[in-house]
């Protein structure tokens, strides 16, 4: 892989040391590229009629269903497309019929988008959440398969967390589930795009586009098991979520008969777990041709080159006065390295003095784990880690 010529896909790297994409990303080249195009088409349609127009429209977001789905290694119809994380989390809470008395479990690690859904189905449905608490920024798989009892009816995990970047090995939550038949939902927002992701035994996997996917804000996919396919509703219906009705729209639209009072044939797709109505076009656009990228670069490509500049990285940390607060093999890392400096205001200070340098990172803590946080990804380089280390270690002598 020549990662130079990758690298040169991104030029928002041309000025800067960009090591942040756990926050927002950079986009290549060729996605702004695909959404100026579409932005020419709506300011000079070449289609005959609107309606014609609008059908172009929907088929766009159809290429980034094919993109995540060459990501994940999964079928098409398994493949929803949603306009972020939170989205998605909402997707899998108002799916599953709850019962009175139903735990959830997840960690004390999570951002808190990941709680937020499942805390409040304690006051809509009187579920009752179960929070492991985490030991020295690990929470092991077996933990969660040790929470698991007759009362669980969900876990709600990320797959990298958001502070240390802390890995689980989800084939093995994923196998504990199952035997138990519990859901398993899983926010994978911090590791799409950046190292592989398993999915057999996942019923909800989702990820917004704008970390490691490198796409915009409001777009994003969720992932449903078959599982969840065969036995689950959402909780919102639209009208492109219907079977297409014979001889297109466009047919349908111009016959005088229709009426609203029938019955409606939905999907057996993912597709139905959409919102259905017109949505982020410009946002599939984008994040189509960012995917198009990653899956040419490749994600077993992709996570080998993150967790080379990652040892690297933390190599060089250790020989700093800093904690690594992610000191994680690779099997469990990804690509975020985080590491303190002994306190929240120090912290800040070398946030300060990075950013003064030109070098991107960002400063996070939850249940008493973080620091500065710093995110590699397969676009970076061996002079991007070599100039964090350079930068932190003249602050530390200050």
């Amino acid at each position: 892989m020549d990662w130079d010529e990758v690298r040169a896909r991104f030029p928002g790297l041309a000025d800067r040391v960009f090591l942040d994409a756990a926050c927002v990303s950079l986009t290549p080249a060729s996605a702004e590229e695909a959404v100026a195009g579409f932005a020419r088409e709506l300011t000079r349609p070449s289609h005959r009629n609107a309606s014609e127009h609008h059908l172009w429209m929907d088929g766009t977001r159809e290429e980034a269903t094919g993109q995540v789905a060459s990501l994940l290694g999964v079928e098409a119809r398994n493949v929803a497309l949603v306009e972020s994380t939170t989205h998605g989390l909402n997707i899998g809470a108002q799916s599953i019929p709850w019962r009175e008395g139903d735990e959830v479990v997840m960690c004390n690690l999570e951002f808190l988008q990941v709680a937020i859904p499942f805390v409040q189905l304690a006051k809509t449905h009187g579920v009752r959440p179960v929070f492991l608490e985490h030991e020295a920024g690990v929470v092991p798989a077996s933990a969660y398969a040790g929470a698991i009892n007759e009362r669980t009816r969900a876990v709600v995990l990320s797959s990298t967390q958001w502070c240390n970047g802390y890995r689980v090995d989800l084939e093995a939550v994923a196998e504990a589930c199952r035997s138990r038949g519990v859901w398993l939902i899983v926010d994978a927002v911090q590791q799409a795009g950046a190292v592989p992701l398993p999915t057999e035994g996942i019923d909800f996997l989702l990820a917004g586009g704008h970390k490691w996917l490198n796409a915009p804000m409001g777009t994003g996919f969720a992932a449903l098991s078959d599982r969840a396919l065969d036995e689950l509703q959402p909780a919102s219906w639209g009208y492109l979520n219907l079977t297409p009705p014979e001889g297109g729209w466009v047919n349908y639209f111009t016959t005088p008969s229709i009426t609203p009072d029938r019955e409606y044939a939905f999907t057996d797709s993912a597709k139905r777990f959409e919102i259905g109505g017109t949505a982020n076009y410009p946002g599939a656009v984008c994040l189509s041709e960012s995917l198009r990228v990653t899956n040419a670069v490749g994600v077993e490509q992709s996570a080998e080159r993150i967790w080379s500049l990652g040892e690297r990285l933390q190599e060089g940390l250790r020989r700093l006065d800093v904690r690594l607060e992610t000191p994680f093999e690779r099997e469990n890392r990804a690509g975020i390295i985080t590491f303190h400096t002994g306190s929240r205001e120090r912290d800040s200070a070398c946030l300060e003095r990075l950013l003064d340098a030109g070098i991107s990172v960002s400063q996070r803590y939850t249940s008493g784990v973080g620091g500065v946080r710093v995110s590699v990804h397969y676009y970076n380089n061996e002079d991007d880690v070599d100039a964090l280390l350079g930068v932190t270690s003249e602050f530390l002598k200050g």
